[in-house]
């Protein structure tokens, strides 16, 4: 039996919260109204981190803060305060990536666990011992470290470290972009970013005439994807697994995070899991492709775009279960995408393991049969003959 691993889920509302720790997240990181990087998020108010921390510590889990942004002199107002109601509303941890915030958090609450966010960009172990002896307790280390290098960090430094295992990727080193600050006036590392990486553009040659094509160049990264290598992650010693994705709807984060609590359980108390069933989910639930990046250090072209990419949306979400009768064996289902009689669809969710089945019977509010669920989140009943429960998840067939 191996040492527990974190898996630790993104959260950009409360509501998603709750999912991420419903589906099987050890902790959940967030952002507040103010210094965190994704400020299109919906992000916390103090009270709902309050609420947040209260919800997550019942249920023996824990929640992490953003502090990310790069600081200009005048974001430094309010930080005191801030940090301090983060301290009374019982956050376990803050994560940060400027070091002018370090000497404040000690000096105002000594007591506040410090992580260093990604954007700090630590690939070596000089640095993680810097920050280790300034007083981080983790550090989250750039997305472009290898296998050897991280596993350099952990043997000489002991700290604890966390690594990315799903999600977008920036073509910026660790987040470090400046694309949007230029062409948009928003400020990537101050949570602005307008994602240029993802625009579509047109080629030029050295004399300034475009260059005629019908795709158009673009730069982003592919999304990455660990599930490959949740094995020899856990083997070298990193502490915490986690899942980009603050923006992500309620489906998204359910399916990933269900879907890496059972791998890395499997891998803990097996040393092995199901590879080839885990990546068809993630494969599917994604609307870009999703690699390994830079985790093996052979990388090359592939783990970018460059001639144009679909992204197309995902309708695998069908519907939720909000309640399931024993006696009559119907579950009351709100309706998420069509679906229909006759189809097949697959049920999942914390306690329930993955079954199909097939929908032979549709009944509406007022109990009538139907067809089909067309109608966004209309409440139907359909028959399964085995116990689910509130809050499974009805989806497509995906195995």
């Amino acid at each position: 039996m191996k040492d527990k691993i974190e898996l630790l889920a993104p959260a950009g509302d409360l509501e998603r919260l709750k999912w991420a720790l419903h589906y099987g997240a050890d902790a959940v990181y967030i952002g507040g109204r103010d210094f965190s990087l994704r400020a299109n998020a919906t992000n916390f108010s103090v009270d709902e981190i309050k609420e947040a921390c209260s919800y997550a510590h019942k249920l023996n889990k824990k929640v992490y803060v953003t502090i990310n942004i790069v600081f200009h002199n005048k974001d430094f107002n309010n930080l005191e305060n801030y940090i301090k109601d983060l301290e009374k509303c019982g956050v376990d941890a803050v994560i940060v990536s400027d070091l002018g915030c370090i000497n404040i958090i000690k000096n105002v609450c000594p007591n506040m666990e410090i992580h260093i966010s990604t954007q700090a960009s630590t690939m070596n172990h000089k640095s993680a011992t810097f920050y280790k002896e300034l007083g981080a307790s983790r550090v989250v280390l750039a997305r472009e470290c290898n296998k050897n290098e991280i596993k350099n960090i952990i043997d000489k430094t002991g700290i604890d470290t966390e690594c990315f295992i799903h999600g977008a990727m920036c073509v910026g080193l660790s987040g470090r972009c400046v694309l949007s600050n230029y062409m948009t006036n928003r400020d990537s590392n101050r949570g602005g970013c307008s994602q240029i990486c993802r625009w579509d553009f047109n080629l030029y040659d050295n004399n300034l005439n475009e260059i005629k094509n019908d795709t158009k160049f673009t730069m982003c990264s592919k999304d990455l994807s660990m599930i490959k290598y949740i094995g020899d992650m856990i083997d070298i010693g990193i502490k915490s697994f986690k899942i980009e994705g603050r923006m992500r709807s309620i489906y998204y984060i359910a399916t990933v995070v269900n879907t890496y609590r059972k791998a890395i359980d499997e891998y803990t108390e097996k040393g092995t899991y199901d590879l080839n069933k885990y990546q068809k989910i993630l494969n599917r639930v994604a609307n870009r492709d999703n690699i390994d990046q830079f985790f093996d250090g052979n990388t090359g072209v592939e783990i970018q775009y460059y001639l144009g990419r679909q992204e197309l949306s995902n309708q695998d979400f069908l519907g939720l279960v909000l309640e399931y009768d024993k006696d009559t064996k119907l579950a009351t289902i709100e309706q998420r995408n069509y679906f229909k009689l006759g189809d097949t669809v697959e049920i999942f969710g914390p306690n329930t393991e993955i079954k199909k089945i097939k929908i032979e019977k549709i009944i509406d509010e007022d109990n009538n049969e139907i067809d089909v669920a067309r109608h966004p989140k209309q409440i139907v009943k359909i028959p399964i003959d085995f116990n689910v429960n509130k809050n499974d998840i009805i989806r497509v067939q995906y195995l």
